[in-house]
């Protein structure tokens, strides 16, 4: 499979199951591009992790960080990040301890976001003055451009479930000019009054452990490709994993994640649990060279 899909051999690709996968890269390419569809998370997955020796930051970060959040804001965001993020990322702990927890931590913060009175015209400014960075390719600019551009041009539809802000990760794609008509986000939206500040978010709330069907109620957007059984999914996280459960009949998925932090830590869970993943590759390289193999006549 190497010889056909070269990116595989980068140092930074792990399988346990090199068979399995190459079955399944097989499958996807024999079922055609008219059964695929591509599953991603955003922060961290579509989003770069780190830039230049620094974390670059998720669509949370941009707004947290911004001008538009006072310095009192910014403290009470940050002790939040402080007090449960480790719960987030606690192998001790069960998804069941965990999903409370996450809801309150989202909501606490989204209701300090809303006490900054954010403007919706402040948006585009904020992501243009931000440190966001989509993943890259071989050539600094080209990842995440062949990424949107290949499945664009192929009607496959692409379906980013995030957890963080769909206003701010919408805008993002926006300014990297590949938000096409094939893309969809099912994200925490901002809701903005006449006037154009910020008074609530809309329901339903997403955090890392609900990407699943319980959030997608009401949104048929798998109902509608029921015939996209062909699935590649894209996470970073445990919480990712479950970002397909809404898709009614799934004959092949390729699972593949992206590693980018603790490495040794955690390499185990994540090879227990993604087919293919990626350590420390800042590069969408593997995807767009698995795409381009399913996708050449």
């Amino acid at each position: 499979l190497c010889l056909q899909v070269p990116e595989l051999e980068k140092a930074t690709v792990r399988i346990r199951q090199p068979e399995r996968v190459r079955g399944i890269i097989r499958s996807l390419r024999e079922q055609g591009v008219a059964k695929l569809q591509v599953i991603s998370d955003f922060d961290m997955t579509l989003s770069r992790f780190g830039c230049n020796g620094r974390r670059c930051p998720t669509s949370h970060n941009i707004l947290d960080t911004s001008r538009v959040i006072s310095e009192d804001g910014k403290k009470k965001l940050k002790d939040l990040l402080h007090y449960y993020y480790p719960i987030e990322i606690d192998p001790n702990r069960t998804l069941e301890e965990k999903r409370p927890l996450m809801v309150e931590w989202w909501t606490k913060a989204h209701e300090l976001l809303v006490q900054q009175k954010i403007r919706k015209d402040d948006i585009a400014q904020i992501v243009r003055e931000s440190e966001a960075m989509l993943r890259y390719g071989h050539r600094m600019w080209d990842g995440f451009k062949e990424f949107f551009d290949q499945l664009h041009k192929n009607n496959i539809p692409l379906f980013i479930f995030s957890a963080g802000v769909g206003d701010i990760l919408e805008e993002i794609i926006r300014q990297a000019n590949v938000f096409y008509s094939n893309v969809n986000v099912v994200s925490n939206y901002m809701d903005f009054n006449d006037d154009g500040v910020l008074t609530h978010f809309k329901g339903p709330l997403i955090h890392t452990y609900n990407k699943n069907n319980s959030v997608l109620q009401g949104t048929g957007y798998f109902q509608q490709l029921s015939t996209r059984t062909s699935i590649i999914l894209l996470g970073d996280s445990m919480g990712d994993l479950t970002m397909a459960d809404g898709v009614p009949s799934v004959e092949n998925i390729l699972k593949i994640g992206f590693l980018n932090d603790k490495v040794e830590e955690r390499r185990e869970k994540y090879l227990d649990s993604y087919d293919i993943v990626l350590e420390s590759d800042e590069t969408l390289d593997v995807v767009n060279g698995i795409l381009r193999y399913i996708l050449t006549e």
